[in-house]
């Protein structure tokens, strides 16, 4: 078994979407970065690549790269998803949690469920994305960005 730890944040933008495990979610600030900025699955692909011993996603997807500009995360995903299967690797669990004072996710979870579960091919009952607040402290807590942080366990098949 291998395991895998990943961690994102992006700071707030207005003249953005919001996107939270691939799931855009209502809000009036979206997140900045060169992708979609889902900080979410950004941390999940990056414990992804973590547990495979894998360089991080600033490797496999830089911000120098205009082919990813604006591009969904979930695209990156399938594409992290693949570097796996190519490696052997099989995706067991993974366990989430997102870290803003606002907005509120929890009515989005299961359809965040939903989405990482089609595209990680695992059931979603196997995948747990939680939400709480940094009470108030520190930039999240000041509603300056989200933080996500992101546990993932693999296995490695064995066989010819």
């Amino acid at each position: 078994m291998f395991v895998g730890f990943g961690y994102d944040v992006h700071r707030f933008k207005k003249t953005r979407k919001l996107f939270l495990g691939g799931v855009q979610i209502s809000s009036e600030n979206g997140l900045d970065g060169h992708s979609d900025a889902d900080v979410l699955v950004h941390a999940l692909m990056d414990a992804l690549l973590g547990a495979a011993g894998q360089d991080d996603i600033g490797h496999f997807f830089p911000n120098t790269d205009d082919k990813y500009k604006n591009i969904s995360s979930i695209e990156l995903l399938k594409t992290v998803i693949n570097v796996l299967k190519e490696k052997k690797y099989k995706l067991i669990n993974a366990d989430m949690t997102v870290i803003a004072e606002k907005p509120k996710i929890y009515s989005y979870i299961d359809e965040m469920k939903n989405v990482l579960s089609k595209n990680l091919g695992i059931k979603k009952e196997y995948i747990a994305i939680k939400a709480t607040t940094n009470e108030k402290m520190g930039f999240v807590g000041r509603g300056e960005g989200i933080a996500a942080m992101a546990v993932v366990s693999l296995k490695r098949k064995t066989g010819k």
